[in-house]
């Protein structure tokens, strides 16, 4: 009969996209799923290849009364998870991080299963942080963790971000760089937090620039409901050809005709750029916990495959300049696409399906 992994992780994006890949992963070699989220997480389990789902909610909180809170939500969690482990002979389980992870992973070590932790970002996250002394083995997206537990790192395994499959397959393709006369294809991502430096600077500093390169320009915008016709329009006043959507659900055709994108630094957005080997310039989301969107663009700069403009350092003015850096000087961009692809671990849904097999071939302790 086949085994069984449970996949635990938090309602982002961020944590739910690299479990799905891994989900299918190991479902391609004959493991039964079962996903362990709360009710955020379900916006982005429409097509999750869970057999079951098991609803673990956090609460989380501040103060004397939140933190009462929180416990009182995990240790009802994790009753819970022990009943719904023991029913599934779990064999493994897996933690994505964000607090519903927790109850999961406790629940698993109180039971003496396999257990191990994925971070998708630069930065050891909070809940994965307080569990990375216990669970069996930590695999990394980035090769210099943060925030590490003193006396972990030989535990710690670089194994990348799971990436979508159609992701997976632009590592396989050569980029170009723009042709002298030819379209220049900008796309910007990222508009969901801090929306105003994308969805109204980004505009503003394209228009900004030289008439020959404005009417090269083919510009694809995700940006919120709210800010979309203003975006449009400065376009529009610039003659600009641009197309702006608050979504676009074939971002991996769009990303392959990229010259350069615009964008915050997440995790799965610096992965994605890494393993479609195109050149970006980052700003990092200045509110982001421990400051991870920072050092998730460092990656990447280091490699020589972005450029990095701290939040705080947008301007119009500056980010024309940039821009205008970039978009004229196709060689440039080559190197650029070069370095992003050297910083690529396209392999990284494979490698943590190993992990994970491996640790539940290892017998609990008795």
């Amino acid at each position: 009969m086949s085994k069984v992994c449970v996949v635990a992780a938090g309602g982002t994006g961020g944590h739910m996209f690299p479990a799905e890949a891994l989900s299918r992963e190991l479902q391609a070699r004959g493991w039964r799923i079962v996903l362990a989220t709360d009710h955020r997480g379900e916006a982005y389990a429409h097509d999750f290849p869970a057999e079951e789902r098991i609803a673990l909610d956090a609460a989380t909180g501040r103060g004397p009364i939140g933190m009462a809170r929180a416990g009182v939500a995990i240790a009802r969690g994790v009753i819970k998870a022990r009943k719904a482990l023991t029913r599934l002979d779990a064999a493994v389980v897996v933690g994505f991080g964000g607090y519903p992870s927790a109850p999961a992973l406790i629940a698993a070590l109180s039971q003496r299963r396999p257990t191990l932790l994925h971070e998708q970002n630069a930065v050891l996250g909070r809940t994965n942080r307080w569990l990375a002394p216990y669970v069996g083995a930590v695999a990394s997206s980035f090769p210099d963790l943060q925030k590490v537990p003193q006396g972990l790192g030989a535990r710690v395994s670089l194994v990348g971000n799971p990436v979508r499959p159609d992701i997976r397959a632009l590592y396989d393709r050569a980029w170009s760089a723009p042709t002298p006369d030819g379209p220049i294809h900008v796309l910007v991502t990222g508009g969901s937090q801090g929306a105003r430096i994308l969805a109204e600077t980004a505009p503003r500093a394209l228009a900004a620039l030289p008439e020959a390169i404005r009417a090269r320009l083919k510009v694809q915008q995700q940006a919120r409901a709210e800010t979309l016709e203003a975006a449009q329009q400065i376009y529009l006043e610039a003659g600009i050809a641009a197309e702006v959507a608050p979504f676009f659900r074939d971002m991996a055709q769009r990303l392959s005709a990229a010259h350069l994108v615009i964008g915050r630094a997440g995790a799965s957005t610096c992965s994605e750029l890494a393993v479609a080997a195109v050149p970006s310039l980052l700003i990092p989301l200045k509110i982001a916990m421990d400051d991870h969107q920072r050092f998730n663009a460092l990656s990447l700069a280091e490699a020589g495959g972005a450029e990095v403009m701290l939040e705080d350092e947008v301007t119009v003015e500056r980010l024309t300049a940039a821009l205008l850096s970039l978009l004229s000087d196709p060689a440039r961009l080559a190197a650029m696409s070069a370095g992003a692809k050297s910083a690529a671990l396209p392999d990284a849904t494979a490698r943590l399906a190993d992990i994970v097999e491996a640790a539940a071939g290892r017998a609990p302790p008795a």
